[in-house]
């Protein structure tokens, strides 16, 4: 019997062909035109992505910053510093929640643009911050902008995109996030903690610019009965002079299939509730890997382990390689498959962080611990471990663990788990399970960055990264039981396969 959706001909899958018919006279500068379109629409909406890989990591070069503040009401402690770094996380569930309703409600991109309040806000609390409260309610509104955007964008580029680009384009969301990641540690070398808050402001205006003229998904305008406009926004996609009724024609049928929303009751059949099943424990063990604490305390943990370049200079290499790594991954998608990907992606996490938990356990300290980052206590019993000068090259090994894990997320586990998300859930519940498997994801993240520095004075700081190393051994697992390669798939023949059950991948 024919494995599912791993690459194999035949009418068990070929519910629709690959590709639309192709009119006569349509050259190749039309194609580029389409994707020309495709590519500025999925440019403007993933500004949101842009901003949230920002306000994430706000915290890494604020924390130390705010720690040696002589202001009274913004001297940060352990206690406080660990509210601070996840709060975001809370607000980014919240935001998850909400897009439970919105995506839906208002379409995606309006949800999307719905954003840019609470982003704009939350940005401006922070750059005018006279006390704590307004600095955690300015990372909770940036969260939950954070986690609205999170559930929006992916399913609006996939359902804007054609199934050639979908891979590429899918990675873009995550691709932004490490570009703006990358940003605020560019900056954070050269601006003021109040200015970095203000510099958050730039994209989240531009974003809604751009939004502004263009069109929502194709898909949502069709499910609320609106086909004239449906139409009109295809057409824009691909181009004016490109033939869509095909395309469009695939798309109505499939929405007219699914006209209603999903009960209870028809969520916990096969074809529902597998694929939502995928997409959320990929998410689950996406932030079990480690990546939020990580890239949330990532100068700190620099500050901690014995280094040989100082710890902002580290954290702006970081940034770097990840940035590098998703535009890997971003080209390699759509040729080397989902699963080639996530499968090399868990394997190197695993080595990075296995890596790290040694290094911490068995190699030197610094000199003087940095009160900047208090990650670990005095009074934990590694003080037996030689002390280490900066100059030894053995004290490269937490910068390049780090690169390396970030390299093997952003090339697998960061970019697939989103795209996805978009790709396997049904039309009918595409909102609200989006929406579910961020609330899920951030919660998770919240407890992890929350209990990170508390577990970290309690055992050590090598304890949750060999937890970590454990999760990406699940994940290699988890990849080759339960995930469907959906490379070159339209969304409506992925869907299809669900309903089908033939030999189902959860089983």
């Amino acid at each position: 019997m024919q494995e599912p959706l791993l690459g194999a001909e035949g009418p068990d899958y070929d519910t629709f062909p690959r590709s639309r018919p192709v009119a006569r006279g349509q050259g190749a500068g039309r194609v580029a035109l389409q994707n020309k379109r495709v590519f500025l629409a999925t440019f403007a909406a993933v500004l949101g992505n842009f901003s949230f890989g920002y306000a994430l990591v706000y915290t890494s070069p604020v924390i130390p910053a705010l720690e040696h503040s002589l202001d009274p009401d913004l001297h940060l402690t352990k206690s406080q510093a660990s509210w601070f770094g996840s709060v975001f996380t809370l607000g980014a569930a919240a935001g998850g929640l909400s897009a439970m309703i919105l995506n839906d409600l208002l379409g995606r991109k309006l949800s999307i643009m719905f954003s840019a309040v609470p982003s704009a806000a939350g940005y401006a609390l922070m750059a005018g911050a006279h006390g704590l409260w307004m600095l955690l309610l300015g990372r909770m509104l940036t969260g939950f902008a954070g986690g609205l955007t999170a559930a929006c964008i992916p399913v609006y580029v996939s359902e804007i995109a054609p199934p050639g680009v979908r891979g590429a384009l899918g990675a873009t969301p995550q691709l932004m996030a490490v570009f703006g990641s990358l940003s605020l540690y560019a900056l954070g070398l050269l601006l003021p903690w109040r200015w970095l808050a203000v510099a958050g402001e730039a994209p989240v205006l531009v974003m809604i610019l751009l939004l502004s003229f263009m069109p929502n998904s194709p898909r949502f305008l069709l499910s609320r009965g609106r086909d004239e406009e449906a139409l009109r926004a295809l057409a824009w996609l691909r181009g004016t002079d490109a033939d869509v009724h095909w395309e469009f024609e695939q798309i109505q049928d499939n929405v007219r299939r699914q006209s209603s929303r999903v009960s209870w009751a028809e969520a916990r059949a096969p074809h529902v509730c597998r694929p939502i099943a995928v997409a959320l424990l990929m998410r689950l063990l996406q932030q079990l890997t480690g990546i939020t604490p990580i890239l949330v305390y990532l100068q700190s943990i620099f500050d901690s382990t014995a280094v040989l370049l100082p710890p902002k200079d580290d954290a702006a290499i970081v940034g770097a390689v990840r940035l590098l790594s998703v535009l890997i991954a971003a080209l390699t998608m759509d040729l080397a498959g989902r699963k080639v990907l996530l499968f090399v992606s868990a394997a190197i996490m695993f080595a990075a962080n296995l890596t790290l938990g040694l290094y911490i356990h068995f190699g030197p300290r610094p000199l003087s611990p940095n009160s900047t980052a208090g990650l670990e206590s005095e009074s934990w019993g590694n003080l037996a471990q030689p002390l280490a000068a900066p100059a030894g090259y053995l004290t490269l090994v937490p910068l390049l663990a780090t690169m390396f894990f970030i390299m093997g997320y952003a090339m697998g586990w960061g970019p697939i788990t989103w795209l996805l998300m978009s790709e396997v859930l049904p039309l009918r519940a595409r909102g609200v399970a989006s929406g579910l498997c961020v609330l899920a994801s951030w919660l998770t993240a919240f407890v992890l960055t929350k209990s990170f520095l508390p577990v970290v004075s309690a055992f050590g700081l090598q304890v949750p990264f060999f937890f970590f190393a454990a999760i990406c051994l699940v994940s290699l697992v988890f990849t080759g039981c339960c995930v469907p390669e959906t490379k070159g798939r339209s969304l409506e023949q992925i869907e299809s396969f669900f309903r089908t059950g033939r030999r189902s991948f959860l089983r």
